[in-house]
């Protein structure tokens, strides 16, 4: 590990001391090697976050990052603002029930191409609107296993991002509480998972990605059980809501997922069209806005 990151991390452990945080966050791709030779706080929960879907920790030296994490999170090989990837971490890691509700967590980014640690992030769960705009945000995987839920969001994000063939996709995947979803929608083609066993359409399954994306392309929502078993798309959301607290400009996706969200106790992870942004809904409220990284040139 080079000069320059050991001394961001020195760093990120000082000034998780001085604001009581419980948690750290270190996006671990900038790193030539996770050897960290200065003290690790013991109280400290350690969390790595990278792009890679596989990182080799056996054998690490006690005194390594790789050793003392906590936790491994895996975001999308996407292109990411320092910031989004910021609050794509705290999300996950909050979902997965490794960052505890209304506490302090401080992060470390950088880019990975770069490879250095350039950007330090202290953020309190229970304050930091711009991370997440709603304090209830510790009930989101009440009815939702944290694996689906992670399986969503980074589904969601990697099609805001590359779209379907190079053109822009729109949809609504509503997650969990599935029997009032239903109840509160109807369908508008034949559905297209019908008849298949659940296990061939459960978002877990690594097979089913490309066929959601081809699906993606038609009007109406995706309607996922709790436990990530894709039971219809092209579904019509009737719920609807009079909550007036939503920004100004949101077209019918987001006022929809507003509303089946507001009287269900189901997630909607929403892409617009127009934008690529990601928004999450949750009891009629946005939770979290991921906005879409500027094209590379």
């Amino acid at each position: 590990m080079n000069s320059a990151n050991k001394f961001m991390i020195k760093t990120l452990f000082h000034i998780a001391k001085q604001t009581a945080a419980k948690s750290v966050i270190i996006y671990i791709d900038p790193l030539d090697d996770l050897k960290y030779d200065g003290p690790i706080p013991r109280k400290l929960d350690l969390i790595l976050v990278s792009k890679k879907k596989k990182w080799d920790f056996e054998g690490e030296h006690e005194s390594t990052l790789g050793n003392r994490h906590k936790a491994l999170i895996t975001v999308p090989k996407i292109n990411m603002t320092r910031m989004a990837l910021v609050k794509l971490a705290i999300t996950l890691a909050m979902s997965l029930d490794h960052i505890e509700a209304a506490s302090t967590t401080v992060c470390a980014v950088g880019h990975s191409e770069v490879g250095v640690l350039d950007c330090i992030h202290v953020v309190d769960t229970s304050k930091e609107a711009e991370i997440l705009t709603s304090k209830n945000f510790s009930k989101i995987t009440e009815n939702i296993n944290s694996e689906v839920f992670q399986a969503v969001l980074n589904i969601a994000i990697e099609f805001a991002d590359k779209g379907r063939e190079g053109k822009p996709i729109g949809t609504i995947f509503v997650v969990g509480d599935e029997d009032n979803v239903m109840k509160l929608s109807r369908q508008m083609i034949i559905n297209p998972f019908k008849g298949y066993d659940e296990e061939e359409r459960n978002i877990l399954s690594p097979s089913i990605k490309e066929t959601v994306r081809e699906f993606a392309a038609m009007d109406g929502a995706f309607i996922i059980s709790g436990s990530g078993v894709i039971l219809t798309a092209g579904r019509y959301l009737s719920a609807a809501s009079d909550n007036t607290t939503l920004p100004r400009g949101l077209g019918s996706r987001h006022i929809a997922a507003a509303g089946i969200t507001a009287l269900t106790k189901a997630v909607a992870f929403v892409i617009s069209e127009s934008s690529g942004d990601m928004k999450i809904f949750k009891d009629g409220k946005i939770l979290m806005d991921l906005e879409k990284a500027p094209q590379k040139r």
